[in-house]
C-alpha cells in the first residue's frame, strides 16, 4: 500500500516546523549541500546511502565536485509523504556529520 501523499500547505508546515534544509519544488523534496572537495561529496553519499537503505527510502542524489543534490519523493505514491520528510530530517542531520579526512573540518562550504 503506498504512502498518502502530502498537500503543498502540510509539505510547507512540516518543512518550517521541522526547521529542515530543504525547498519544494512541485511533488519533490530539494536540497543541495556543500563540501570541501569531492572527496567529501563522496563520503557524504556514502553516509547517505547507508541512512536510504535502513529507511528503504532512496534519494535521488547528484554529485558535483564540490556539492550532492539530493531530491525526495515518493514515486509510487507520485508525490510528497511522510517518508519523505523523515529521510529529510536523516539526511539533515547528517549534514555536520560529514568530516573532512584532510583538515577535520565538517566540509561545509
Amino acid at each position: 500500500m503506498s504512502e498518502p501523499v502530502l498537500s503543498e500547505s502540510e509539505v510547507d508546515a512540516a518543512l518550517d516546523e521541522q526547521n529542515l534544509q530543504w525547498r519544494r519544488d512541485g511533488d519533490v523534496l530539494v536540497t543541495t549541500v556543500k563540501l570541501h572537495d569531492f572527496a567529501a561529496a563522496l563520503r557524504f553519499v556514502n553516509v547517505v546511502g547507508a541512512a536510504a537503505e535502513a529507511a528503504n527510502h532512496h534519494p535521488d542524489i547528484d554529485i558535483r565536485w564540490n556539492s550532492v543534490h539530493l531530491a525526495l519523493t515518493t514515486h509510487d505514491s507520485g508525490g510528497i509523504t511522510l517518508l519523505d520528510l523523515a529521510l529529510a530530517g536523516v539526511i539533515d542531520r547528517l549534514r555536520p556529520d560529514v568530516k573532512d579526512e584532510e583538515d577535520g573540518t565538517d566540509g561545509e562550504a
